[in-house]
């Protein structure tokens, strides 16, 4: 069983006491795999110092998270930028829009999406992205850019049977994470109408902590618990759900095999 968690920030400080021993943790359940998410210029060099450490299992991506998108967030993408003709990486991200937490920066929001969803495009490589209450003005925006070199992942998912469709038809795969194991989260019977070829699991650790372990700190081996909901509402073996979304992600994230 090979299990991979597509969005985890192990570099926040929230680890920074036992980060190698969560990370074996992972590895000790069968997670292979752990995709990494960036999210300023500040984030980036632990990003690539876990990158480093564990280069066949832990996988960097570059991007300009949408709650950082300030006034000067031009000049935040210019050191991404330099970064991103240093180092080698496996999606932009994570980029979106959030108008949750403060809706003044809307536009630059809007900017900065459009910049990354272009550098992704003539990168060639997926993009992931942040939606929090921003669903309309996301699709706003990829349905100007939608074609076939556009591609990626709704992270975190919890949006309705519709915007489930409206996103794949667009290209991009789902990212099921923690929400899915709450009660009355109602994602359950979203994800029981899609087919497993569309979907990725991940933990967006250390937050949104699945079931037992919701309210605590997240980790990638917490993945399980979310593999084995799903297995639960999609009649299959754990085994063969963590298979096939590491499979997913192999295919979406190009990554290389170990």
């Amino acid at each position: 069983m090979i299990l991979t968690d597509t969005h985890t920030h192990l570099y926040l400080d929230h680890f920074d006491n036992d980060r190698d021993e969560m990370i074996k943790r992972a590895f000790s359940v069968g997670v292979r795999y752990m995709l990494l998410p960036n999210i300023n210029s500040d984030s980036l060099p632990g990003l690539l110092n876990l990158h480093s450490k564990y280069p066949k299992n832990i996988f960097p991506m570059i991007g300009l998270h949408p709650t950082n998108v300030k006034a000067d967030w031009e000049e935040e993408i210019g050191y991404l930028m330099k970064q991103f003709e240093a180092n080698k990486f496996y999606a932009i991200g994570e980029t979106g829009i959030d108008l949750y937490w403060d809706k003044t920066f809307i536009e630059k929001q809007k900017a900065s999406l459009q910049f990354q969803i272009d550098l992704a495009k003539t990168s060639q490589l997926p993009i992931v992205l942040h939606i929090r209450d921003s669903f309309d003005e996301v699709f706003e925006v990829l349905n100007k850019n939608a074609d076939q070199q556009l591609t990626g992942v709704f992270h975190c998912f919890t949006g309705n049977l519709e915007q489930a469709e409206r996103a794949i038809e667009l290209g991009f795969m789902l990212g099921i994470g923690g929400v899915l194991t709450y009660k009355n989260s109602g994602l359950d019977k979203v994800v029981a109408t899609i087919d497993m070829s569309h979907l990725l699991l991940e933990t967006d650790s250390p937050y949104l902590a699945p079931n037992p372990y919701r309210g605590k700190r997240n980790e990638s081996a917490y993945v399980r618990f979310i593999a084995a909901r799903l297995a639960e509402i999609k009649g299959l073996t754990v085994a063969e759900v963590a298979n096939i979304t590491t499979e997913n992600a192999i295919r979406l994230f190009e990554l290389p095999l170990s």
